[in-house]
């Protein structure tokens, strides 16, 4: 005899069923995807008409329009750059005075390594320059002292 008892077919039924939840989240689901696909359409619609009806106007007023856009474009531009390069100035000076009060702003312990490193390359080369003017006064001593 075996442990196994078989199911009635209504429990296995009920069993096999979806749950009352992911049937909700199916519908839901589906009412939001298709109601996105109705946008979609009555968008791209829209568009073809809009695009139908302003196809005359900007073949006549095309001369006066592109023309008109790209002085807008460029226009636009410059304002843009000339803020953008006045924000940087500012930052600019702002970073410089607190760092010039003491305040170590960031980046101010690589400026400080960038100085000690020019100092010390300054100084070796200051040495090296000595030391071959130096040699260059011996040599110029030998030269003398030979003739």
């Amino acid at each position: 005899m075996s442990n196994y008892q078989e199911k009635p077919k209504t429990q296995q039924l009920y069993d096999s069923a979806p749950l009352s939840h992911q049937v909700v989240m199916f519908m839901t689901a589906a009412i939001i995807g298709g109601g996105l696909l109705l946008l979609s359409g009555l968008t791209l619609t829209g568009t073809v008409i809009a695009l139908v009806i302003a196809t005359p106007l900007l073949v006549l007023f095309g001369p006066i329009l592109v023309p008109a856009g790209i002085v807008a474009f460029l226009v636009a531009t410059g304002f843009l750059f000339s803020g953008g390069l006045g924000v940087a100035g500012i930052a600019a000076l702002s970073w410089m005075y607190n760092y010039a009060t003491g305040k170590q702003p960031v980046g101010s312990d690589r400026l400080d390594r960038a100085k000690i490193m020019l100092s010390n390359t300054a100084r070796d080369v200051k040495e090296k320059a000595k030391e071959y003017g130096q040699h260059g006064q011996q040599k110029a001593q030998e030269v003398t002292q030979g003739s």
